[in-house]
């Protein structure tokens, strides 16, 4: 029995030293157990190396091992392994289960465990007392110590609680990790494997009480024990120091060995590795600036390496994927240029969330083999998704959401195209609940074909049939754990995963995409151990149908694939404290920031850094400790820094980024400072000409070369003639060139084309005409393409609009059916026929949206009000004058034989247009003169704009005004028709402050003014008059009826808006040839990215298409069409120059 400490700085060889003389001794001494116990991570290297070094190239009577490793050899030769091992998903399942039967005993952390994380916290936390052998007996007595501290009391309350609960649940049938050690401590002096063995200790920055506790039964039963230790010559490994200091935890593990070896008089020494002696000459035998380094950093001596030196290099960039890329980038250079190989590389970072991915998509790109060194978690695996979307379906009784995310696993029966069809059915009909899923689906949503609804049928019943078994097993009444784990199995196995799993993997194969290839390999095995564990763990347990959804998403988000390096040519990327380098030239140390080096303390902790001190001082007092604190893990850290720096014998690279990956500033780690007090010319620019190092460079630098448009650079030269001489990269250099040179073509398609999608004679609405004036490229995609915006379950601005035009227009027609006028309706009679018409326009829609919440009621009741509003506001302005309805929603057509709204184009062309009037007001004077007015209900604040109407932007109006004019002189042909005006009445319900009411008598006249109609007004007196009869008065009177207003002197004001009988004439004419102009260039192709902009409107700002056009005004070719401002006495002379030029 002796202990031998190795001392030595990093990179002097103990492990060499050590090795050799194991490997010799183990020569010497065949028949000799040699037990070589290394961290779990680190024991394949430890048994290549060893493999390497002996001149056997054989180690027999060597074992390399883990704690946990010689722990269950141990075990299995006493014959003491009956008890089940608990992995870490099976801690975090039993734990959920524990922390939902004990839910009411928690004061603070009952609500907590619900939410993501806190399963995973509370594991680790029993984790941590057990391996610092804390029983809840001992948390019982510390309790006591800390009722001053209320919150700390409650919530170590519950952590006992949980902890005793989870402890019983196990007890006589599972044992966890760290118990293992305990249970290999009880048995180890009874094993002939460690009886008078040789055991060595070495990659250890130090034990927890529950190793030292089996070292202090080693220690007796082995013949010898080494342990290395990191203590840099000239350092005294036994003077314990401060706990700043660097080898403060080396010193620790020193103390805890010797305090053993004296309490049981157990002999020691110690061997220092001198440097520059022996076979093995140190790492850095002939770097002076890494053992410069080595020695030099972290310590107080202020020294400057006196030389000029590259060994040492500091580098900023812009950001963590940029400053991947120069990394990637210097790799190669070096692989190119100085002979290097990738295994010669590694990467290390403090934070593996962030540089991880971006080192994979950086070295990707510069086609260099690399190995990310972590454990992948399965909770995003697309068949993780699948089950636990399966479970959610049940749980959210089919929810939409539930649904779908199962259908875009890609593990289903339904094609991708399939799913998108089923998913805009369900989405457009508000599809929720199972029974709606067992319902055949008849009816189809808006726009839909009804050959369509039959088909989305048929993929409905299709996956219902599959459902319906599960559903059904899973609604079992008092379920338990079992049964609701049958149900998952016999689901995943009647849909085929693991044969769909296995053409996942072989299609990743004929990728060559490894790292999918392990994880797809793996993933139904660890899922169904997972089931199996489940049921093995709490099998007969009844639970709730989401209590099991929560166990099963505690252990599947525990759940990890380990994948193992597919070559042994690639560059390390690890993190800084997990992955062990051996043998490397070159480290590059990443991500060397404020908060990533050292690492803050990561939030959400369920104890802490002021609750861990106080808890830390109470079961000091009883010989008992904790994990490290922030403030002690910030000392530890530093020793971690000290030995990945330390790690690569020829160079080390740090580099840091100005800001973070969402562009917030960073600012650079401590060590930066440190390091360049050391080295002066250690702060270096990246130099590495990146397109020289990867096609995917020079491929970024052609593209950036040609955005300068500078043909003459060489670099472009050079790059362009080298890629448009490799044929496989033709193709994507023409696609850079248009990039660079894009101008906007104006492409058409052909007539062909055009009366392929048209035919050659359109049947149009005035809207549709409208809408190509403002963009042809967007009439194109909705009428050519009939692309559409997918239909949704909600009741939108749109749905309101047509509720309130479709009441409105109900209510005419009943005051019509029942014989009455409009002005003679008294007001309670006006109001109820308002709200009864509201209520029949909902129920005969069929839109049961408008019923299916407390927020659409008030919808209806909202519209109702509107309703109400805008009737009352109607008939005031009726019996302001002497115009009454005609006509209301008077649908028009090809049938018609209206001859202004048919026109012939070209080479037989013609255009036909459809629509309704809202309504047809009429009048009639003595001198038989019959006067018309159309008036088109909206539910926005749109204003009629003669520059729009000159455009075609607004030409609907006079287009149903000529069609109005037309039909009244067919019905009255002895009449003389002529227009009163065109006018929009928005549909609103006003609310006024109080500084808007001028008359307080009198209220109503101010609402009136608001909802006054806007438009066109026939600038006659005796056709004014009989608009608004107040209008008679001819000097200081506003009409509440329509857009016009003596002045005191009897002349417009500048808001009215009126034309006379030969400007009404002219504005007919120019529609009549606008419609025609627009109806040509439809027939012609016209598909051009036009859009119009007025003021601050423009065509894009509603418009569907937008990410479909490339409309941007950066690149060229791009612009608005600019409306020219003119005044309208300017445009009624520009009408009709246009028309006597006779451009059509």
């Amino acid at each position: 029995m002796a202990l031998q400490f190795i001392f030595g700085g990093a990179g002097a060889g103990k492990s060499y030293y050590l090795y050799n003389k194991i490997i010799q001794q183990s020569i010497e001494n065949p028949k000799k157990q040699y037990l070589i116990l290394v961290p779990e991570q680190f024991t394949m290297q430890t048994q290549k190396e060893l493999v390497t070094m002996h001149p056997r190239k054989g180690i027999c009577n060597i074992d390399v091992l883990s704690f946990e490793r010689l722990a269950f050899r141990v075990l299995t030769e006493m014959g003491e392994s009956q008890r089940t091992l608990l992995e870490e998903t099976g801690k975090s399942m039993v734990l959920r289960r524990v922390a939902q039967e004990k839910k009411k005993e928690l004061k603070i952390l009952g609500a907590k465990m619900d939410k993501q994380g806190y399963v995973s916290q509370m594991k680790s936390m029993v984790s941590e007392l057990r391996q610092y052998e804390i029983s809840t007996e001992d948390l019982e007595d510390v309790l006591e110590d800390l009722s001053s501290s209320p919150e700390l009391y409650y919530k170590l309350q519950d952590i006992k609680t949980l902890y005793q609960g989870f402890f019983d649940y196990l007890e006589g049938s599972f044992i966890t990790q760290e118990e293992v050690l305990d249970a290999m401590g009880r048995v180890a002096p009874q094993s002939k494997k460690l009886k008078d063995s040789v055991l060595v200790l070495d990659g250890y920055t130090g034990f927890t009480p529950i190793q030292l506790q089996l070292l202090e039964t080693l220690l007796e039963i082995c013949e010898e024990v080494y342990v290395t230790v990191t203590v840099a010559a000239g350092e005294d490994p036994y003077k314990m120091g401060s706990p700043h200091e660097l080898f403060y935890l080396s010193r620790q593990t020193v103390a805890s060995l010797l305090r053993i070896a004296k309490d049981k008089k157990i002999s020691w020494k110690e061997y220092w590795i001198p440097e520059g002696r022996g076979e093995y000459q140190g790492r850095f035998k002939d770097n002076p600036p890494m053992a410069f380094l080595e020695k030099n950093v972290f310590r107080y001596r202020r020294k400057k390496y006196p030389k000029q030196q590259d060994a040492v290099q500091i580098y900023e960039a812009q950001n963590p994927a940029s400053e991947m890329e120069m990394t990637a980038g210097e790799i190669r250079r070096l692989v190119r240029t100085k002979g290097y190989r990738y295994r010669d590389f590694a990467v290390i970072t403090g934070d593996m969330q962030v540089y991880a991915p971006a080192a994979a998509r950086a070295f990707a790109r510069y086609e260099i083999p690399c190995f990310i060194d972590e454990k992948h978690s399965v909770f995003l695996n697309p068949f993780v998704e699948y089950l636990r979307a399966a479970v959610d379906m049940i749980v959210e009784n089919f929810s939409y959401e539930s649904i779908f995310r199962m259908l875009r696993c890609g593990l289903n029966d339904i094609s991708t195209e399939e799913a998108d069809r089923l998913e805009n059915y369900v989405i457009a009909m508000g599809i929720r609940g199972f029974s709606r899923w067992q319902q055949e689906w008849v009816r189809s949503y808006r726009g839909e074909n009804p050959e369509e609804c039959v088909q989305i049928d048929k993929i409905r019943a299709s996956l219902v049939e599959k459902w319906e078994p599960f559903y059904k097993k899973m609604k079992t009444p008092d379920a338990s754990v079992r049964t609701y784990t049958e149900a998952l199995y016999q689901y995943i196995t009647a849909n085929k995963i693991q044969e769909k799993l296995k053409e996942f993997t072989r299609n990743f194969e004929a990728e060559g995409n490894l790292s999918l290839v392990k994880e797809y390999s793996q993933i139904y095995e660890i899922v169904m151990n997972l089931l199996d564990k489940l049921v093995e763990i709490l099998g007969d347990k009844k639970v709730r149908i989401r209590e099991f959804k929560e166990i099963l998403e505690a252990g599947l988000s525990e759940a990890k694939v380990g994948i193992i390096p597919p070559t042994s040519d690639q560059v390390l990327v690890g993190d800084m404290e997990r992955t062990r380098l051996k043998d490397i030239k070159i480290v590059f140390f990443v991500g060397v920031n404020e908060g990533k080096i050292p690492k803050e303390q990561q939030a959400g902790k369920l104890l802490s850094d002021l609750n861990r001190e106080e808890l830390k001082g109470s079961l000091k007092e009883r010989g008992l400790s904790l994990a490290p604190t922030a403030k002690e893990n910030l000392y530890t850290q530093k020793f971690y820094l000290y030995l990945n720096l330390t790690k690569p014998s020829e160079r080390i690279y740090l580099s840091y980024s100005r800001l973070s990956s969402s562009g917030e500033a960073m600012s650079p780690s401590f060590l930066v400072a440190q390091i360049q007090k050391l080295f002066p010319d250690a702060v270096r620019e990246w130099d590495v000409p990146l397109f020289a190092e990867s096609k995917y460079g020079a491929l970024d630098r052609l593209s950036e070369e040609m955005r300068k448009q500078d043909r003459t650079s060489p670099v472009f030269e050079e790059l362009m003639s080298w890629f448009t001489s490799q044929k496989e990269y033709g193709e994507l250099v023409n696609r850079l060139i248009d990039a660079a040179y894009y101008v906007n073509p104006q492409e058409s398609i052909s007539k062909g084309v055009a009366e392929a999608l048209y035919g050659t004679e359109l049947s149009n609405s005035a809207s549709r005409l409208e809408q190509f004036a403002k963009c042809a490229c967007s009439h194109f995609l909705s009428y050519g393409l009939m692309l559409r915006e997918r239909v949704r379950y909600e009741f939108s601005m749109a749905d309101m609009g047509t509720l309130l035009h479709n009441s409105l227009d109900l209510f005419a027609r009943k005051v019509r059916e029942q014989g009455k006028s409009w002005v003679d309706l008294e007001d309670e009679e006006r109001d109820t026929l308002a709200e009864d018409c509201v209520t029949e326009v909902v129920e005969k829609s069929g839109e049961t949206i408008l019923l299916s919440s407390a927020r659409n009621a008030y919808t209806i009741n909202r519209v109702k009000r509107m309703v109400k509003r805008s009737v009352w506001a109607l008939q005031k302005q009726l019996k302001q004058g002497e115009f009454y309805p005609a006509l209301t929603e008077w649908a028009f057509g090809e049938k018609d034989n209206i001859d202004s709204l048919n026109f012939d184009l070209e080479s037989g062309q013609k255009l036909h247009l459809k629509g309704r009037i809202d309504r047809i007001d009429v009048c009639q004077d003595k001198e038989n003169h019959l006067y018309v007015k159309v008036i088109d209900y909206k539910s926005g604040t749109t204003q009629l704009d003669l520059i729009k109407l000159y455009y075609g932007l607004q030409i609907q109006l006079a287009l149903y005004l000529n069609a109005a004019l037309e039909l009244e002189k067919k019905r009255f042909p002895d009449k003389f028709v002529q227009p009163a005006g065109v006018f929009y009445y928005n549909t609103k319900d006003p609310i006024l402050n109080k500084e808007d009411v001028k008359n307080p008598e009198n209220p109503q006249e101010e609402i009136l003014k608001k909802l006054k109609m806007d438009g066109i007004c026939s600038s006659e007196p005796e056709i004014l008059q009989k608009l608004d009869r107040n209008l008679s008065a001819g000097k200081s009177v506003e009409s509440f009826a329509v857009p016009v207003k003596y002045t005191a002197k009897g002349t417009f004001s500048g808001n009215s808006k009126v034309a006379n009988q030969e400007e009404f004439a002219i504005m007919m004419d120019y529609v009549q040839d606008k419609a025609k102009k627009i109806g040509r260039e439809i027939l012609k192709g016209n598909t051009s990215v036009n859009p119009f902009e007025w003021k601050k409107e423009n065509a894009c700002e509603y418009c569907p298409y937008k990410e479909i056009c490339g409309f941007d005004e950066k690149l060229p070719g791009y612009e608005y069409r600019k409306l020219e401002k003119d005044k309208s006495s300017n445009l009624w002379c520009l009408m009709e120059e246009e028309m006597e030029r006779g451009e059509k």
